[in-house]
């Protein structure tokens, strides 16, 4: 079954203790899409310009994502410029320009409207309620959030929480929502806003995923699952680690919805995280998408069976 994501498509300039890299293509659009492919069919809305040449665009093309809802538009596209030169696990935004993402007006092509899953990547919660009310048949919804808009546009992303099937954000963001210091309340004051299911990244800790009643449509009460993150033994840029996770985790969830019929299940979600970890796992071996363009399906397979011996009895 297809995916449709909703965010950014981007360019990066990055610095890093492994080097400096000019205008890499990024954006969290763009790094779900590659993750999400190589499990079922990704179809992309977002916005760029000028800049944004083929070559960029056969990147995501080459691996049979659909970019009809790309929308090219004059000007230059989104470029965020940062700095892991201090700390590996904390990015220093040197400089964010928006550009022609300043004024992004998601545009659902009518090709897409079938689509059973949606991703409502990292943007205005005003933008990402939109897209809902124009996806109303899609089977399962999931999204995503930063500091700025928990901080800046809380009640609008209260709106979007009570929207979602999956909630993917990392630990500090779980935190600045919950208003709790304690991570296992957290996770809980989340849930308490509304989505249904929530999954914490902790970066080289792994990640954990926390259940409502809700979760799986059957009102059990299920503990929660944490899944180990793959040993590394050199990171070389993270900045698409955690759209790289979601891209592999909704992407083997999207994979699955033919056999389970849609609906969601224990099994297919833990199996799901730990694919997460695997692509996040791969995504910070090489500047911008990189190493996702020549990753493989076999590559993929193998770390997940490593991922299982390592961590199971």
């Amino acid at each position: 079954m297809s995916i449709l994501v909703v965010g950014s498509v981007a360019f990066d300039t990055l610095e890093t203790p492994s080097g400096k890299r000019e205008r890499v293509l990024g954006g969290a659009a763009t790094h779900f899409a590659l993750a999400a492919s190589f499990f079922t069919d990704v179809r992309v809305v977002g916005v760029v310009g000028d800049d944004f040449l083929p070559e960029h665009e056969a990147v995501l093309t080459s691996k049979g994502i659909d970019t009809t809802g790309i929308e090219h538009v004059p000007g230059k596209s989104f470029h965020w410029t940062g700095s892991y030169v201090k700390d590996l696990n904390a990015a220093e935004t040197l400089a964010t320009d928006l550009n022609v993402f300043a004024a992004f007006e998601p545009k659902i092509p009518e090709s897409y409207l079938d689509t059973e899953y949606l991703f409502l990547a990292n943007i205005d919660p005003v933008l990402q309620s939109r897209v809902r009310s124009h996806m109303p048949n899609a089977k399962l919804v999931a999204g995503d959030t930063m500091n700025y808009w928990i901080s800046a546009h809380r009640d609008n992303l209260l709106k979007v929480l009570r929207e979602l099937d999956i909630l993917v954000i990392n630990d500090n963001e779980a935190r600045m929502l919950s208003g709790e210091t304690n991570s296992l309340r957290a996770a809980r004051g989340v849930l308490a806003l509304g989505p249904k299911s929530l999954v914490v990244k902790y970066a080289e800790y792994g990640s954990a995923a926390y259940f409502s009643a809700d979760s799986f449509g059957d009102g059990l009460d299920r503990k929660q699952f944490r899944a180990p993150a793959t040993p590394q033994e050199e990171v070389v840029d993270p900045t698409g680690a955690g759209d790289s996770f979601a891209g592999g985790f909704y992407g083997y969830i999207a994979s699955r919805g033919a056999e389970t019929q849609g609906k969601l299940t224990p099994e297919v979600f833990r199996k799901a995280m730990f694919y997460g970890c695997v692509l996040g796992s791969l995504s910070v071996e090489a500047f911008g998408t990189d190493r996702l363009q020549r990753t493989t399906r076999a590559e993929i397979d193998q770390r997940f069976e490593h991922l299982k011996e390592i961590s199971h009895l």
